[in-house]
């Protein structure tokens, strides 16, 4: 039997905040459509404090970017409409929206609130083409719910998420393989999914100004300058990447946390403490829920609210903090572009029993050292302590800032305090 070639959707709704907070304002009687005026939701009002997070395309028009400083739109647009973050409402808009793409099929990949992959492949023959189906599948969300999509077309993942980035909104693209010349390789090469600010500015610097450019060059030189981000985003200018639609069962469970930084997060050297502290929370959850890990996930949102995230499958369930914080850190090595992170989380899934059997290997069979158990039985007690006294009532002494002087630096530093007041007191006489 001749396996078909998958067909792969990527869906995203059109300045999702701003489509469901207009969808919600109609509903509830208002005159006004703010998809039809300049308009933007971010920050408080009277402030003028915040971030874009959606723009309508009358403020696109005025130059108004997602992710730039709400005073910098204001300026741009004086009487721009502002509509505060209804995450509440969010939420609901997109499970709504996913329950109605299951009952095309059950394979969607949901990669956040508002975006999802769908693999379009065992329904494909009910339809013309896939262009047609995509189409049914556009117009009823907009029937149904009132506010549009993009679709992206294509064979895997990777191209399907830059055809729906084309002209926008409302619209289904294609861009398959055979397409990639015409439709992906004049564009520059900033609109190349996962080409950050920074890796731009490297390859403009190599007068590689295109995605045809990086496409034709040589992979070792992109390597030399970008390290394994160079060539993952060398294989995407050729539209090679992943094509397998992860999709889950609904009821599928998992033991995760994330965190919002205070300050954007600008090199790995920062990121390893706070997936430290992460790793330490899914892993004590763990614990107490009596389960251990088959897989690990990391996500990473940058500083103008893109979001990535990666997987890997374990070669053994585990609960143990030291495991997860290393593979999220691998895992965020792998795909971070270089610019700053606002957030990161781990998320632990296909979980097990704390007492399912381990298969092992006869590498994994040693004498257990003394250290070890050493430090198993302080583990323990750090983890019966925060139990009972609260998560972060003891840490090690690594996380805490570096701002305690033991007794002999407090003696120095009196002695050297007494020693100045003795020179001063000379001084002046």
């Amino acid at each position: 039997m001749k396996q078909m070639t998958p067909i792969i959707f990527h869906i995203d709704v059109n300045s999702a905040y701003l489509s469901w907070t207009a969808v919600e304002q109609l509903k509830n009687g208002a005159k006004v459509d703010v998809r039809e005026i300049p308009a933007i939701i971010g920050g408080d009002q009277e402030s003028r404090h915040g971030v874009v997070l959606a723009k309508s395309p009358a403020a696109k028009r005025y130059g108004i970017r997602t992710g730039e400083p709400v005073a910098n739109a204001f300026r741009k647009c004086p009487n721009l409409a502002m509509y505060p973050p209804n995450h509440k409402m969010y939420r609901e808009k997109s499970r709504m929206l996913m329950e109605y793409l299951r009952t095309f099929t059950k394979e969607i990949e949901q990669v956040s609130v508002d975006e999802c992959y769908m693999d379009f492949t065992p329904i494909a023959d009910r339809y013309n083409s896939p262009a047609d189906g995509a189409i049914e599948i556009k117009e009823g969300i907009k029937k149904k719910f009132g506010f549009t999509v993009n679709i992206g077309i294509s064979t895997n993942k990777l191209l399907a998420k830059m055809a729906s980035d084309f002209e926008k909104p409302d619209k289904v693209h294609t861009l398959f393989p055979e397409e990639i010349q015409q439709k992906m390789w004049p564009l520059p090469i900033g609109e190349l999914y996962m080409a950050g600010r920074s890796s731009v500015e490297v390859l403009k610097k190599l007068e590689i100004n295109t995605i045809g450019d990086l496409a034709r060059s040589d992979p070792e030189l992109i390597s030399l300058h970008l390290k394994s981000h160079g060539r993952m985003l060398w294989e995407f200018a050729n539209g090679i990447g992943a094509s397998a639609v992860q999709a889950e069962p609904e009821e599928a469970k998992g033991i995760g946390n994330s965190t919002t930084l205070r300050e954007d997060a600008a090199t790995y050297e920062d990121v390893c403490p706070v997936f430290e502290e992460l790793a330490e929370s899914v892993g004590r959850r763990l614990k107490k829920a009596g389960k251990k890990a088959g897989m690990v996930s990391m996500e990473i949102k940058y500083y103008d609210f893109r979001t990535n995230s990666h997987q890997v499958q374990l070669d053994r369930p585990t609960s143990d903090p030291k495991v997860l914080k290393e593979t999220a850190c691998s895992l965020f090595l792998e795909i971070w572009s270089g610019e700053p992170v606002r957030l990161l989380g781990i998320r632990t899934s296909k979980l097990v029993e704390e007492s399912a059997p381990e298969q092992l290997s006869i590498f994994d069979i040693e004498l257990p050292k003394e250290p070890d158990e050493k430090h198993k039985r302080l583990k323990k007690a750090m983890d019966e302590l925060n139990a009972r006294f609260g998560e972060g009532a003891v840490v090690k002494a690594s996380m805490m800032k570096k701002n305690i002087r033991t007794d002999k630096e407090e003696r120095e530093k009196e002695k050297s305090g007494k020693k100045k007041t003795g020179e001063n007191q000379r001084g002046m006489l």
